[in-house]
């Protein structure tokens, strides 16, 4: 199934505005493989940075907010519909070049395949 826009959250998972998942854990389909580092809110633009330490050592990925699937506060966890493996082929998050378009495309390419929705 594609997604008419992977950078913008699914209706109902982000609600709370003020929140913030950083610190939260990264929970895939099949458990849990990392925490947030960094977020983006920015409608149309939003995404968290995971590290996935627990995948391969110090990795971090850029994942799209359309693959978030719940938000649990109380459990302080995020909620994916990818599994570790499609995050684990994601390309590396690069701080210097993650808003570059040659950067997003690769993403997009990625994701877009993906059963993010």
């Amino acid at each position: 199934m594609t997604v008419e826009n992977l950078w913008t959250y699914r209706a109902g998972v982000f609600e709370d505005e003020s929140l913030s998942v950083i610190g939260f854990d990264v929970e895939t389909t099949d458990g849990v493989i990392g925490t947030v580092d960094e977020e983006s809110n920015v409608a149309g633009d939003s995404f968290v940075v995971a590290d996935v330490g627990f995948l391969s050592f110090g990795k971090r990925v850029l994942l799209p907010a359309a693959a978030v699937t719940r938000i649990d506060p109380h459990a302080r966890s995020v909620h994916f519909s990818l599994g570790k493996e499609e995050i684990e082929g994601a390309p590396e998050f690069d701080e210097n070049t993650y808003r570059s378009p040659a950067y997003r495309a690769r993403l997009d390419d990625h994701y877009g395949r993906l059963p993010v929705a």
